[in-house]
């Protein structure tokens, strides 16, 4: 890389700044591509560039030449060699136009030099390009995006360009356009084509290469004026007659004043650098109108030519080919509908502006939740957008400088309509986003302070403001809302920690306090427990505050179904059958008294309740699709009744348990018109047109869109779903028949390997009256559950309120003031802002001394929640930007929501059930107990208690 620096230079001097400029350019050239096809007509999305196809072929051979200099003999460059290629033969411009409009022709090459490995050679018919750099080149395709006709290019060359690049830059950027389109072009056999832009030939340094067509070509005929495909005629006639050849010739660099390498419009001049005769390329004569090679062209169609498919010997050299990986794959897989470009309308980004600013200035004096509901509405709109513009932190590894790659394999046809194992392929054109190992991303950039990460100690703020003395029940919802945010949590996200006895963080305890750090273990002077595993940087620098998710981050139900296809297998009937395997209708017991699913760490009676309900409800939706689809396999089967249920479990989320734990009129539309679309009432539909547009249908109704990062749940979204309170420390489990307590247990009693034989004992219709007759707790503080206080987990005795602000703090989540702060929130310059209890703030100085140190999830349950909500208006913040952008970003939750995939039954399943009919399906005797107006989510009715 260090001698390739001897060529390049970077826009912003660095790699890093200027991938992010190819990055928006690429994003650009995706709306160019919509623009496109709008002013078309056309059904499909078009090339950017080299739209219309005129040769497309696979039985190409190249052959290199027997003769080859010894300095140009590297790689697949060897004297004799021959490889098969694809070659496709097209007009430049980004509209299928006739073939006599004045147009750039181009060509692209794959040649094929073994299993893995292949070189893109792309030209265009002139040899120098109408772009010095990427800047210039995206400004051309926006400005002439549609213009399909002479008044529209004139009025795109001459108004359009200048107003984008300045008045010379267009003058010179035309000149190049009329230089290269001028010529009538017979036949695309006897053109000469030209690569433009650099590439590196091994040790031989960096050379242009030129397909030339050979000497003893035969002329083409004039035109017919009335064919607008005769380019594709002529060659045609050509082939039916004979090979069609062409001679690869290579221009070696000799200084960067007469063979630049960054410039695009310098031109190589033979005379300071002779070109080389490097290797043939023929197209064998044959047919290219029969069944066979139509077909043949309809896959060369499809292919994505990208000039960094190759290796790092003929790696792509300047500014514009660095942004060719970028766009090119942009564009291409917006093509092929992989990637999609989501086109704000221009008023929504015109009024969004004034809208934040006004409502920015309005929070000062009235917080939103205390407007009226269509203000309130709108006021969340605004804070929308602001948390998209402003909190979403790209935290992948990016290549900067780009690499040279193989071409990218073909896409496993089963990936479209069904969910892989491990979160790859949600997104089609990025098939590791969101999959397991992937790191979590940022709402606000991380705080890293080693120096602060026990101060103050978190044993003391654990006792003097977490410790539950006395419980404190949530009574607006029942212990189902706690066991079912344990159950999507664990669906989202798992830190995957070391071993259990090989690195470990040590906590200090307070002066005179011991800890048992194992059961029955030697009494010890510090608090002990597993570390994380952290993600280390490609180039190692920067804190280790980067941590990789050991689930997807996608809404995909692996507690249920399990995160790689060993373990999802084995969770299945025997012989690929299609329905999850249960025993007299619970989950089946493994060799360590846990139950056999997706995943059962932190395993208890709620969490059982809500996998062995949601697993009956898999086989359940198994034999529906059977009886009405009997010719489906058994793995299509599973696979659509995954999707099924996943999307059934976000819909509830959605529209039932969030509303119920944040239970307010305006937080109820919200959520209803993220899955289903704003009420039908004139005033809220013009509100979302006029700022909002997207919002008109309810997100499974557009287009995936990830917004200003790559697809990730964020350590701040962990942060804040940090809701062990609602967990009570002991349970009355009850007959739902005749209102009889049958025990009292404590947690102990009903979590891990207890838990399956107390579920055996109770049934789940008793199991589930349990917990929804009964409270949780309220997410505040001195309610922390007891139980965890002092939990054995995998051989560790724990206290998991220290262990959940130590793993806060060592992740470089910012402490509850300057979070607030990120979030657009006032700073608190006084403890009396943050709690209105005397007792509680007394005691929130003696701990921390200074406002700016208080924990963030201190801080979260201290702050007084506005009225119905069942946590603070900053952790909502967080809620209200990630909520969406979990169903968003999904494919399977927007653009193929759709009966192709889900089948009609499939998608009639989702849009008539709920948490409710979910529960009746499987235990109907509870239909007395349930709420009528309420989600199942509300507090049962509880069967008066009968003598016995």
């Amino acid at each position: 890389m260090d001698e390739i620096g001897r060529y390049e230079q970077y826009v912003g001097g660095h790699p890093d700044a200027e991938r992010l400029l190819f990055e928006r350019l690429a994003r650009d050239l995706m709306k160019v591509q919509l623009k496109a096809r709008k002013r078309s007509g056309a059904a499909d999305i078009a090339r950017t560039f080299h739209a219309k196809g005129v040769l497309g072929v696979e039985n190409a051979r190249l052959r290199f030449v027997d003769d080859l200099p010894p300095e140009l003999r590297t790689g697949f460059a060897r004297p004799g060699a021959e490889y098969p290629a694809t070659v496709r033969l097209s007009n430049a411009n980004g509209a299928r136009q006739p073939d006599q409009a004045p147009d750039l022709r181009g060509a692209a090459v794959r040649v094929t030099a073994g299993p893995e490995e292949a070189h893109d050679l792309l030209m265009t018919s002139h040899p120098v390009s109408h772009a010095r750099d990427a800047r210039e080149f995206v400004a051309f395709a926006k400005a002439m995006a549609g213009a399909d006709s002479t008044p529209r290019k004139a009025f795109a060359l001459f108004v359009r360009l200048p107003l984008a690049v300045g008045w010379s830059t267009a003058a010179r950027m035309r000149h190049n356009v009329r230089a290269g389109t001028r010529r009538t072009v017979r036949s695309l056999a006897l053109e000469t084509y030209w690569s433009r832009g650099a590439i590196l030939w091994g040790d031989a340094g960096p050379v242009r290469y030129q397909l030339r067509p050979a000497g003893d070509a035969a002329p083409a005929p004039a035109p017919s004026p009335g064919d607008p495909d005769h380019l594709h005629r002529e060659l045609a006639q050509r082939l039916k007659g004979g090979d069609v050849v062409f001679e690869l010739y290579v221009q070696r660099y000799v200084d960067d004043r007469r063979t630049a390498v960054e410039d695009g419009t310098a031109e190589w001049k033979e005379h300071d650098t002779p070109p080389v005769r490097v290797a043939t390329l023929t197209v064998p004569r044959q047919d290219i109108d029969s069944a066979e090679a139509r077909t043949a062209a309809a896959r060369v169609e499809q292919l994505a030519f990208n000039p960094w498919n190759t290796t790092e010997e003929f790696r792509p050299l300047g500014n514009l080919n660095r942004a060719r990986k970028a766009a090119y794959e942009a564009s291409s897989a917006h093509r092929l509908g992989r990637r999609f470009a989501n086109v704000q309308p221009r008023r929504n980004a015109v009024l969004g502006v004034p809208l934040r600013g006004a409502f920015d200035v309005l929070n000062r004096f009235v917080p939103w939740h205390r407007l009226p509901v269509p203000l309130g509405l709108l006021n969340l709109v605004a804070l929308r957008q602001r948390l998209r513009r402003s909190n979403l932190i790209d935290t992948d590894l990016h290549e900067a400088p780009p690499r040279t790659r193989p071409v990218p394999a073909a896409i496993d046809e089963s990936m479209r309509v069904a969910r892989s194992y491990d979160g790859t392929y949600n997104d089609l054109s990025a098939p590791s986003m969101g999959a397991i190992g992937s790191a979590f991303g940022r709402n606000l950039p991380p705080v890293y302070r080693p120096d602060l990460f026990d101060v103050p100690n978190p044993v003391t703020v654990s006792r003097q403001l977490l410790h539950r003395d006395a419980f404190l029940p949530a009574r607006s919802l029942n212990i189902l809302a706690a066991a079912w945010i344990q159950f999507q949590v664990h669906d989202w996200v798992n830190h995957k920690r070391y071993p259990t006895g090989t690195k470990a963080v040590e906590v200090p305890l307070p002066p005179g306090d011991t800890w048992h750090n194992t059961p029955g273990g030697p009494a010890e002077k510090v608090m002990r427990f597993a570390e994380n595993e952290g993600l280390h940087p490609a180039d190692g620098d920067g804190p280790p505050v980067l941590f990789a998710n050991a689930a997807s981050h996608w809404w995909d139900g692996s507690e249920i179904y399990g995160g790689d296809e060993k373990t999802g297998r084995s969770l299945r009937e025997a012989d690929g059958g299609a329905t999850l395997r249960l025993d007299d209708g619970h989950l089946p017991v493994g060799p360590n008294g846990l139950p056999l699913t997706g995943f059962a760490e932190s395993w208890w009676f709620g969490l059982s309740a809500m996998q062995t309900l949601f697993a009956r409800e898999h086989n359940v939706v198994c034999e529906a699709l059977r009886r009405e689809y009997p010719r489906l396999d058994e793995e299509r089967v599973y696979q659509t009744a995954r999707l099924v249920v996943s999307a059934l479990i976000a819909k509830i989320h959605t529209v039932e348990w969030t509303p119920a734990i944040l239970a307010t009129e305006v937080i109820d539309i919200g959520l209803k018109t993220n899955w289903q679309g704003p009420p039908q009432k004139w005033l809220d539909q013009l509100g979302l047109w006029l700022f909002e547009s997207h919002a008109l249908t309810g997100i499974p109704k557009t287009l995936p869109d990830h917004h200003t990062a790559p697809y990730s749940l964020t350590e701040d979204f962990v942060t804040v779903y940090r809701m062990h309170p609602l967990l009570p420390d002991d349970f009355e489990i009850v007959d739902h028949r005749l209102g009889r307590r049958l025990d009292t247990l404590g947690f102990t009693d009903v979590q891990g390997s207890a838990t399956e034989p107390l579920m055996r004992r109770t049934g789940l219709a008793n199991s589930l009256y349990s917990l929804g007759t009964a409270h949780p707790g309220a997410i505040t503080l001195h309610n922390y559950p007891r139980s965890l206080q002092a939990f054995e987990r995998d051989g560790e005795l724990i206290d998991l309120s220290v262990v959940d602000l130590v793993r806060t703090r060592r992740r470089g989540v910012p402490r509850y003031n300057d979070f607030r702060v990120g979030l657009h929130k006032p700073r608190l310059r006084r403890f009396e802002d943050l709690s209105r209890d005397p007792e509680t703030v007394a005691r929130l100085k003696e701990v921390y001394r200074d406002v700016d140190h208080v924990d963030t999830m201190v801080g979260l349950f201290a702050e007084n929640p506005p009225h119905g909500f069942g946590f603070s208006d900053t952790a909502f913040r967080i809620f209200i930007l990630m909520a969406t952008r979990r169903l968003q970003s999904d494919r399977f939750l927007t653009v193929d929501f759709r009966p192709e995939v889900y089948t009609p039954l499939g998608m009639d399943w989702i849009e008539r059930n709920g948490m409710t009919s979910v529960v009746l399906r499987h235990c109907p005797e509870l239909a007395g107990s349930l709420p009528r107006t309420a989600s199942a989510f509300a507090p049962w009715r509880a069967v008066p208690a009968k003598p016995g």
